[in-house]
């Protein structure tokens, strides 16, 4: 019986290498890389003269990769017919490039045919080599027991720039909407936003930065360092963390929107006017890794931008690269900061804006009869995850735990949700089923529901069908008392949820005066806060793009 050899593309080379004595006299005849191995004998002589007759295994990538024996296998080194029969056969790269040639795809073919035919006739090569060092085991971290807790928050809304301050104002519904007072919009249809009035960086942010940064980078500098201090992460806590295993994922649905603009405003005058910073500080990543910068912290760093969605994608991978043990704490979340006249009229152009200027804190309705489009929001949310053992041996304050979530993509429209909602109802049900929660834990939803006509139905639809056997269910939507914050709306939903979780109190929905036909009213949070002893919370969050996406939290138990 034909007995065949299966070797990684390296382990060929040296067995090829092995084998070249042997192999010689049909190499000298047979072998169609004879030129090759002339030219790279003169070059290795060459180099050889060159070193001034030293040795080159003593060093260099080539030997410090493959052992001081490379030197001489690599001088002599041409491979016979067997080799070929390796399909899976990759260039080596060594200390002045590409060694070896990639093979033509006809040698490929003639030399599996070799090898076929090779295996056909019974015929059998027995090689010995010398037996490779064992790789040196890498430790990897049991993943199973580490579970994911919010120790720290930070916010910056149209509502205050403290989680309590934030969530009070929720609880009492207050408004945050009014009157845009950055710039003139006086000739645009909407003229009102969720827009942050006094915003100070003082105290977290230098000035000469502060100065020259796009807001919404300000903002997750700014909410970022909040949600540190409210984890009581000090100074001194900072400086004994391992930073390797500290990450910051912060979105933007936006990015620095301000700053370009001003730089293409000012290259109609000359490129000279422009700010040399425009292209990294109009770059959705660079609020994250600026965060990264000033704190030292060196683990996974990056940001995710999936339009409104945005945050809800960060604190899942966050969450996810605590679970995997690459990191111990994470800050994750969104912000931006579009309230300019190109953010506006961008909108506006869409028609997705309300026009409901004369009674701007009346304006943000999800699922009343009278809605007539979202109100834009600005601002940044940040939550602090930490690893459960690392929270409790600095002896962080808990205030709930990270159970899970999923992502979806409807695959169907730039805008509009599926008619069916089965992107949504996919993406709920597959963070159920994988992190093991039942459906009639669920008795918290902090909606998505921005306002817009198609949106708030076809959630509340999915939710009823994932949920509407639960009587306990209750469903709000913070975006009634602040806007839509675009990519930081997951964030700060995701503050309000975990405070309902701390306070045993849920926020009421205003402005829900005319409820949809096709809504019942009594699933939704009325127009005054509501006691709940939160089990498992949900919150969503969709963007344009068909993106989905759905965090689950609740009360951290030991």
């Amino acid at each position: 019986m034909a007995v065949s050899v299966v070797a990684s593309p390296l382990c060929t080379w040296l067995v090829a290498a092995c084998m070249s004595v042997s192999c010689d006299k049909d190499r000298t005849v047979r072998s169609p890389m004879g030129r090759w191995a002339r030219k790279k004998r003169a070059v290795m002589a060459r180099g050889e003269a060159v070193m001034g007759g030293r040795d080159l295994a003593g060093g260099g990538l080539i030997s410090a990769f493959c052992g001081s024996r490379i030197q001489g296998i690599m001088s002599s080194l041409e491979p016979c017919p067997e080799f070929f029969s390796s399909r899976n056969a990759s260039p080596f790269f060594g200390e002045n490039g590409l060694l070896f040639r990639p093979w033509k795809k006809e040698t490929n073919r003639r030399q599996t045919r070799f090898a076929r035919s090779a295996a056909a006739s019974g015929s059998t090569m027995a090689v010995a080599v010398e037996p490779a060092k064992p790789a040196a085991e890498k430790t990897r971290t049991d993943t199973k027991q580490r579970r994911v807790v919010v120790t720290g928050m930070g916010v910056v809304t149209p509502l205050g720039d403290d989680p309590d301050e934030f969530y009070n104002n929720l609880l009492d519904g207050v408004s945050g909407i009014s009157e845009i007072e950055t710039f003139d919009c006086s000739n645009y249809p909407t003229r009102i936003a969720g827009e942050i009035k006094s915003f100070s960086t003082d105290g977290w942010v230098a000035p000469k930065l502060s100065k020259r940064m796009d807001k919404f980078m300000l903002y997750v500098l700014t909410a970022g360092k909040k949600a540190l201090a409210d984890a009581g992460v000090t100074e001194e806590v900072l400086n004994e963390l391992d930073k390797a295993r500290c990450g910051v994922i912060i979105g933007s649905a936006m990015g620095g929107m301000k700053v370009f603009n001003d730089a293409i405003e000012a290259l109609r005058v000359s490129y000279k006017k422009m700010n040399p910073f425009c292209v990294p500080f109009a770059t959705t990543n660079m609020g994250s890794a600026m965060l990264a910068m000033d704190l030292g912290w060196m683990g996974p760093n990056y940001s995710i931008s999936t339009a409104c969605a945005t945050s809800n994608f960060c604190i899942l991978n966050a969450a996810n690269h605590i679970i995997r043990g690459e990191a111990d704490l994470m800050l994750c979340g969104g912000s931006d900061a579009a309230i300019i006249p190109i953010g506006l009229g961008g909108f506006v152009a869409c028609r997705a804006l309300s026009q409901r200027n004369s009674d701007p804190a009346k304006a943000s309705r999800p699922w009343d009869t009278d809605r007539d489009g979202f109100v834009m929001g600005e601002g940044a949310g940040v939550l602090l995850l930490e690893e459960l053992e690392h929270a409790k041996e600095r002896g962080a304050a808990i205030y709930a735990e990270f159970l899970g979530g999923s992502f979806t993509c409807d695959a169907y429209h730039m805008t509009e949700p599926h008619p069916d909602g089965t992107g949504i109802v996919l993406c709920i049900e597959k963070a159920l089923s994988e992190y093991g929660i039942a459906r009639e834990d669920i008795n918290y939803v902090n909606a998505h529901a921005t306002s817009t006509l198609a949106g708030d139905v076809k959630e509340y639809q999915a939710l009823i069908r994932c949920f509407g056997t639960n009587p306990e269910l209750r469903v709000n939507s913070t975006k009634s008392m602040i806007g839509h914050l675009l990519g930081a709306a997951g964030a700060v939903e995701a503050v309000a949820t975990i405070q309902a979780i701390r306070t045993g109190l849920v926020h009421p929905n205003i402005n829900l005066e005319n409820p949809d036909e096709n809504v019942d009213a009594s699933v939704l949070v009325g127009s005054k806060k509501e006691p709940l002893d939160v089990k498992v919370a949900l919150s969503n969050s969709f963007g344009f793009g068909g993106h989905n996406s759905s965090i689950l939290f609740g009360p951290y138990k030991k």
